[in-house]
Order: structure tokens, then sequence, then C-alpha cells
């Protein structure tokens, strides 16, 4: 009994010093009646621009994207949001993201994106996913509504999920699941620091070419086993490459070098299997060819330094709009999982440096929806699409002005509250502000 009263008290301790704090989000309800979003200026992602438009979802999906000036309407009931003097996007998807893997960097037990050894192609980085992350909310109020959890580490990390960001749990998250395999092609160069003398430099990889001889092999491999229709003992690294090798699922290939990058189409050629490039700092040096391989590229952090002495200052700002201009399918995206919040800010830069406004809306949706394969879904308001969309007071790539009013998933009207919202109302009581 007095174990009990024990435990009461700390229940109620706990609950108490709850009070104020941020509260758990959960997952909004199935869409249970028709909605009409009327007036909005809305940008379908593919390049077409609708000054007012209306908009119908029914069932989770898009069932009417038209000029509400000419279009015939019919309510049948349904509930009309005027969007006057506001903006309509498609959801946006943050590729290549450790979102939902990672809450407190600094403490390793929160950090479920890695495992240990080199060859990991069994490891899924879904069964991980953590849908009451706190961090979640905070890229979502932003207009992520998206993101491609992926693992990292190694040789080859394991497979990458598309996930939906309103959910209980990672079956419920699941959008496409297991949609590739990612790759660390091996580095040109090492870094080598010297803790005696604190001087650190770079020095060629000299195991550079056994390396990528060992990955061959492993492929090579693996295409053998799969090749056998019965095995005494089962082989789950082997058979996790099965949809690459089969075409089925993307190789996801993380470089950055352009050494790296010319050394990773010829293996994609050879291995026969769907390429993406990851990171691709250099890939603006070789983009004819990677249209003419018809390789897509994920491209990390338009806001980034030069990487060399005597590159351009602004050659990360338009590398987009040299990949745009050599016909390159790529997406943009941002690197730490918690600054996916800045997806949308992170293409509004590349417009000042040469991409147009809506290209750059196409390379955080539809264009990254096409990549991760999950474009006859999402990735634009187009009628049989998820009702997956964003509504902002202003232009959601533009940082001044970009103030998320209201969200989507599948017809579900997303919560876009978060913890930092309520710290700030907290603390703006204490300093009497309004």
């Amino acid at each position: 009994m007095r174990n009990l009263r024990r435990l009461l008290v700390l229940v109620l301790c706990w609950a108490g010093s709850r009070q104020g704090q941020a509260q758990f989000f959960p997952p909004a309800p199935a869409q249970d009646s028709a909605i009409l979003l009327m007036n909005g200026e809305a940008h379908l992602g593919n390049g077409q621009v609708i000054a007012n438009s209306v908009i119908r979802l029914e069932g989770g999906k898009i069932t009417l994207v038209a000029d509400a000036t000419t279009a015939r309407i019919v309510r049948n009931g349904a509930r009309i949001i005027n969007c006057y003097g506001k903006k309509i996007y498609p959801g946006l998807i943050a590729a290549n993201s450790d979102l939902g893997l990672s809450e407190i960097e600094l403490v390793r037990a929160t950090n479920d994106f890695s495992e240990v050894g080199d060859y990991n192609s069994d490891v899924r980085s879904i069964i991980a996913y953590n849908t009451d992350s706190r961090v979640i909310p905070t890229v979502r109020s932003n207009g992520v509504l998206l993101a491609q959890t992926c693992p990292q580490g190694g040789v080859i990390s394991g497979s990458s999920s598309v996930v939906q960001l309103d959910a209980w749990n990672w079956e419920d998250a699941a959008y496409r699941a297991d949609d590739g395999i990612h790759l660390n092609w091996p580095a040109w160069f090492n870094f080598n620091y010297d803790p005696e003398t604190g001087i650190g430099a770079l020095q060629q990889n000299s195991h550079y070419a056994s390396q990528v001889d060992a990955l061959r092999t492993f492929f090579l491999n693996a295409r053998a086993y799969l090749a056998e229709p019965k095995h005494a003992q089962t082989n789950l690294k082997y058979q996790a490459m099965q949809p690459v090798l089969a075409g089925e699922a993307n190789l996801y290939i993380h470089a950055d070098d352009l050494r790296q990058i010319l050394a990773a189409l010829e293996f994609i050629k050879t291995m026969q299997v769907k390429g993406v490039l990851v990171g691709a700092r250099d890939a603006w040096m070789c983009a004819k060819q990677l249209a003419t391989d018809q390789v897509p590229v994920i491209l990390f952090r338009p806001q980034s330094l030069p990487a060399y002495d005597d590159a351009a200052y602004d050659q990360p700002y338009k590398t987009a709009a040299l990949l745009q201009q050599a016909g390159v399918l790529f997406c943009i995206t941002d690197v730490s999982y918690w600054e996916q919040r800045n997806l949308p800010f992170q293409a509004g830069e590349t417009v000042a440096y040469g991409l147009g406004k809506e290209q750059a809306l196409s390379a955080i949706t539809l264009n990254a929806a096409k990549i991760l394969g999950i474009a006859g879904r999402c990735g634009s308001l187009e009628v049989g699409k998820d009702a997956t969309l964003v509504i902002s007071d202003g232009d959601l790539l533009d940082m001044k002005t970009s103030q998320v009013v209201m969200a989507f998933i599948q017809g579900r009207t997303v919560n876009l509250d978060n913890e930092q919202k309520q710290l700030f109302e907290i603390y703006k009581k204490k300093y009497g502000l309004r």
C-alpha cells in the first residue's frame, strides 16, 4: 500500500510538471466530408498557376482543380474554405532525411539511423521511425508533409522509406516502404587528424580501388544468389538487394566529388540498376552526362559555402539552375532532420540564382515525388492524387512572407501546432507581449 501511494505521488508530480509544457499532437481523423477550397492562388507543382482557383477534396483525394471564374461548381454539401488572398501548394517532400530517426543529436540513445557494420542492405529504416518525435510537428508546420527516412553509415546503409508526417505508428505512416537501398561511394580522399600536433590534412585514399572492387563483388554475389531458386540458408543481405537488382527500387548513391560521381555513373551502367545521385555537390560539372544517362539527383542544401578555393562564391546557389538547364531531373533537400523545416527557403534561394519560381517549387514537390516513385499519388495538385497540400498567407518559398495557415494530408486537416509555438506563447505572457 505504501508503494502504491508513492507511485501515485510520483505520477501526480509528473503530471503537475507537464502543466504549461508542450502537449502531444494526435493524428487527425480521416476526412468525413467534402471540402471546397475557393479563390486561392493555386501553384500546382507542375509549373502551372491558377490565379483564382477552386479545389475539391473528397475521400482524401483531389476531385477537382479548376479556374473558379469559369468552372461550374456544385457544392453538394461540401464545406467551403475561402482562400482569398492565400496561396495553395502541394505538400512539400523532404528527400533523404533522418527525420523520425533522430531526436537529440548529442544523445546517442535517440539516434536510430545507423547500424554497425559496412554492408547492411537488410536494415530497414521504417521500423525505427518514431511518429512521436517532437521534431516532426516543427517541420510539418512549415509545409513539409512527406519525408524519405533514410539510414546512414557503412558502405551500404540499408533501405529507406517514404512516410507521411501525421500518424500513430510507423505502419500508418508508411507511404512507400523500402523505396531503395543507400550506398555511400568510397571517398577519393580521407581527412587524417594528428591529435599530437592538432593538424589535419587531406590524403588520398589508398584503399579506394579495393573498396570499389568489394562493392562490385557484393553486387555480383547478390545477383548470383538471387538467380538460384533455392538455398540451404537464407542470406538476408543478398535477399534485400532483390528489388534494386530487379529495377523495382532505386539505388541511392551518395557522392559529392566529381570523380566519385563519374565512377558511380559507370557503376550504375555496369550493374544495370535505377541509380539516383545523393548529395551531388559537383553534379553541375557533369550535368550533360547526367541528363544523357537519365540519372536523377537529390541535391543537398543550396545554401552552402563553395567547396573549392577557386570556385565561384555563388556556385551552390546556382547549381540547381545549371541542372535544370541541362535537363537533369533533380530535387532539393536539406541535410539535418530538424533543418528540413527550411526546405522551402532552400528552394527559394535558387530562384535568385537562375531557377524559375515554379521550377523551384517542383524541386521540392513533383520532382521529388518522381524520384521517390510516388508521383502517381502526390507531388502536384491534380485530380486523382492524394489531397496533400498546404495553404499559406504568403509566398511559401520566401522566408519573409511565408506563413502556413492550413495543411491537409490525404484530406485530413493537420494540426500545425508544435512545441516551439507553444513556448513562444508562454514566454510572450512572461514579458507582457500580445
